[in-house]
């Protein structure tokens, strides 16, 4: 017999993972539905290098999950269930320039203006904290609310209060420019630069895309205030935590197993074809999918839409590509500057300088010369990850080509792609660069492996060509018109179907925003009829 719930949820990326947690604690019968063989998307512990070393695969960092309302939510419950977090009261993170210069930012705002070579810029940084901090529940309620609501209204009403006309629009000034021209117009020395414009790599953008200018206080007054909290003995246990939660509510949670399509039936959407079987929705699907996948591929064709959305689905933009690198070491790296030794979470890069030329760079198809390299080293908070007395470096790069057309250093052979050849030869020069101011570490690698950005794809079939944050990121492919401007809202056109995922407003990253809202509004609106 088929399978009836109140909701069937798609997708078991931190997104479908909360939403369904929400749902089934509010009492709903709620079927969890994931294509791969374990859950979590993006969320994932292996020993990928040398046997005795934890490796988060792919996303590794909380700090917008311990932040966000999906862990008001739920934070107490996986806790109960053996969620813990590491974290510091000391240096968080910071940058490394090429000629070996590290600027550092602490837990405390104060320490770390002290490095500062400006007194100008030091009060303008505070400044700038404080001003966020004092506006944050209204910004949070515009950035992470649903932007079509009365809720968002009353956000910025409360905005206007607080900073009139002339300080409203200096924050809506902000949201239209760029990381670069933010940083140089509000400060007189690069620090802030250095610091704050290469982290727009985790929100998809570039150092000159529009919205940075807003992103570097909402960056800077997040890792100030939440650190860089990592999961105690790797990010699956945050999965577990999860998967227990969902156990004790009854939620059924089904495995390799994915979607064929979704069931209609007079109109609306009212269930999913999964693994030849049928599972029936009463209240809703919800799809962590992108909008290529939902709009193309998971709704019927003969389905009525609004005209423009199936077109807007097929021009949807995808952003640039990533790659992951993960290092054993039989010691910790010996940084030129003892400091870096307990930094969490490092950029190597010139700021803006550099981390723009590499995002043209990878736009144009080519290997970037000199990339941006965030280093990892969560065994700095969470020892248990690796042997006693070794350490492990996890690597991103965030600005890299899906088919490389070039090697922008000339270099790299890129014919066939990414081929082990090409992979062996792009990690080469990135452990070089990390080399530049490690010089023992090539002395103390015990293993290392790689995932490209075909990797990527193939493992998440919402990293659309190795883009792992589920579509341009852009002001005009966010806020009001992510993901479509057709069809914005997590409730889409289509009566029983909800949209949620990183290609969904709020956007990319492990706060789960989209998959709170959209359960959110479906338990109000069954209050709402409840007490009609």
């Amino acid at each position: 017999m088929p399978r009836t719930v109140d909701a069937v949820v798609v997708g078991s990326g931190v997104n479908g993972l909360v939403a369904a947690a929400e749902l089934a604690k509010e009492g709903w019968s709620v079927a969890l539905v994931e294509r791969n063989d374990r859950l979590g998307g993006f969320l994932a512990t292996e020993e990928r290098t040398v046997p005795g070393f934890l490796h988060d695969t792919y996303a590794s960092w909380h700090p917008l999950f311990v932040s966000g309302a999906a862990y008001a939510a739920l934070g107490e419950d996986l806790h109960r269930h053996g969620l813990e977090y590491r974290n510091t009261d000391g240096f968080v993170t910071g940058t490394v320039t090429d000629d070996g210069r590290a600027v550092l930012v602490h837990r405390d705002a104060g320490i770390t203006v002290e490095a500062f070579g400006h007194a100008e810029d030091r009060a303008a940084y505070l400044a700038m904290l404080r001003r966020f901090l004092d506006n944050a529940d209204a910004i949070g309620g515009v950035l992470g609310g649903d932007p079509r609501s009365p809720r968002v209204l009353r956000s910025i009403a409360k905005l206007l209060r607080r900073e009139r006309f002339t300080g409203t629009e200096a924050w809506l000034r902000a949201a239209l420019t760029s990381g670069r021209s933010y940083c140089h117009s509000t400060f007189r020395g690069d620090e802030a630069d250095l610091l704050w414009v290469p982290w727009l790599l985790h929100a998809g953008l570039s150092p000159d895309h529009a919205g940075g200018g807003l992103l570097v206080p909402v960056l800077a007054a997040s890792l100030h205030g939440f650190g860089v909290p990592v999961v105690a003995g790797g990010a699956r246990n945050f999965v577990r935590a999860f998967e227990a939660l969902l156990g004790d509510m009854g939620v059924d949670v089904r495995t390799g197993q994915p979607v064929e399509r979704l069931l209609v039936t007079g109109g609306r959407v009212t269930g999913v074809i999964s693994g030849g079987e049928t599972i029936h929705a009463r209240r809703a699907v919800l799809a962590s999918v992108t909008p290529t996948a939902l709009y193309g591929e998971l709704l019927p064709q003969d389905v009525p839409l609004p005209p423009a959305v199936r077109g807007q689905a097929r021009r949807y933009r995808y952003g640039r590509a990533a790659m992951q690198i993960h290092v054993a070491l039989s010691a910790p790296p010996g940084w030129h500057d003892d400091r870096l030794a307990g930094v969490p979470l490092l950029h190597l890069s010139d700021g803006s300088a550099s981390t723009g030329i590499a995002c043209a760079e990878a736009e144009a198809g080519l290997l970037p010369r000199r990339p941006t390299v965030v280093v990892g080293q969560q065994y700095v908070l969470d020892p248990s990850r690796v042997p006693r007395g070794t350490a492990a470096l996890w690597i991103q790069l965030q600005e890299v080509p899906y088919a490389p057309a070039g090697d922008a250093a000339g270099e790299l052979d890129v014919t066939g792609g990414w081929t082990k050849a090409l992979t062996e030869g792009y990690v080469d020069r990135v452990l070089a660069r990390v080399a530049r101011h490690a010089a023992d570490l090539p002395g103390k690698v015990l293993g290392w492996d790689a995932l490209t950005p075909s990797d990527l794809a193939a493992y998440n079939p919402n990293a659309v060509a190795g883009d792992p944050y589920g579509g341009s990121a852009e002001l005009d492919q966010s806020l009001l018109w992510r993901p479509l401007p057709s069809a914005p809202r997590h409730a889409t056109p289509v009566p029983g179907l909800w949209h949620i995922g990183s290609s969904t407003h709020p956007g990319p990253g492990l706060g789960g925003g989209s998959g709170h809202l959209a359960a959110q509004q479906l338990i109000r609106g069954a209050r709402r009829r409840g007490r009609r």
